[in-house]
């Protein structure tokens, strides 16, 4: 994943902020009721509370990585060292209370933008970000700040993705991976034949089957170059926070 060429001075300030407007809020109900909900909610960990609102689906979790990383820190059972090459930021990894509301009939609508903050949920219970740092700036210098698997924590704690989690790939190229606010999944980089991703539109998606959805869906799929996730949404999103 790290191909991109970057500075070996790293702008630090663009490394802690990687700013969420607001962290993560809280929920009313936590109780976890998946019947009856499509099939890929029962592929998120069972450390994510889902539950059906409606014409919602809403899911909860604290956005604590279920992999080793550098930014528990030192003493906690799930710290390790930093690889080679990378530039550990001040921030470290605390626990959340974070909610997401996504349709549970995703539908294509005009194309939006994605703001700073969580734009998924991964299905480990970590956010997904988009492709940019604070201030709207290109990542650059902070993939520096990324640990093995990709993920790194803002000023507040909340640990997050904005590239490919290569925790949830390692088992499988063409893996669900997560789903974003408008309802829409994600994938990894390669098609549920294995063969490579071809035709995705500007929000980094297209629509045919996956092995989830034989009849067809609009789907997201991570890619090694921004805008990584998701250069937009295609549906309409719900909410974070």
């Amino acid at each position: 994943m790290r191909t991109l060429p970057v500075p070996l001075v790293v702008g630090l300030a663009g490394a802690l902020a990687c700013a969420s407007p607001t962290s993560p809020g809280s929920s009313s109900n936590s109780t976890d009721n998946r019947t009856g909900l499509p099939s890929v909610y029962q592929k998120f960990s069972t450390t994510v509370s889902i539950r059906q609102d409606g014409a919602q689906i809403v899911l909860t979790s604290n956005g604590v990585p279920d992999h080793k990383s550098p930014y528990f820190g030192v003493g906690n059972a799930m710290y390790e060292a930093p690889q080679d090459g990378m530039i550990v930021n001040p921030n470290r990894i605390a626990a959340q209370n974070f909610v997401i509301r996504v349709p549970l009939s995703p539908a294509a609508a005009t194309p939006s933008d994605t703001p700073l903050g969580a734009i998924g949920m991964a299905i480990n219970g970590v956010a997904f970000f988009n492709q940019y740092a604070a201030g709207r700036q290109p990542l650059t210098s902070e993939i520096q700040t990324f640990d093995r698997y990709n993920g790194h924590p803002q000023q507040t704690g909340v640990y997050h993705y904005h590239l490919e989690p290569l925790w949830l790939t390692a088992g499988g190229r063409s893996a669900f991976i997560g789903v974003l606010l408008d309802g829409f999944p994600v994938y990894g980089p390669d098609e549920t034949s294995g063969g490579s991703v071809t035709g995705l539109d500007a929000c980094n998606g297209h629509t045919h089957e996956t092995a989830d959805f034989p009849g067809g869906i609009y789907h997201y799929h991570v890619t090694p170059n921004t805008p990584y996730i998701s250069g937009c949404f295609k549906g309409t999103p719900g909410t974070a926070g």
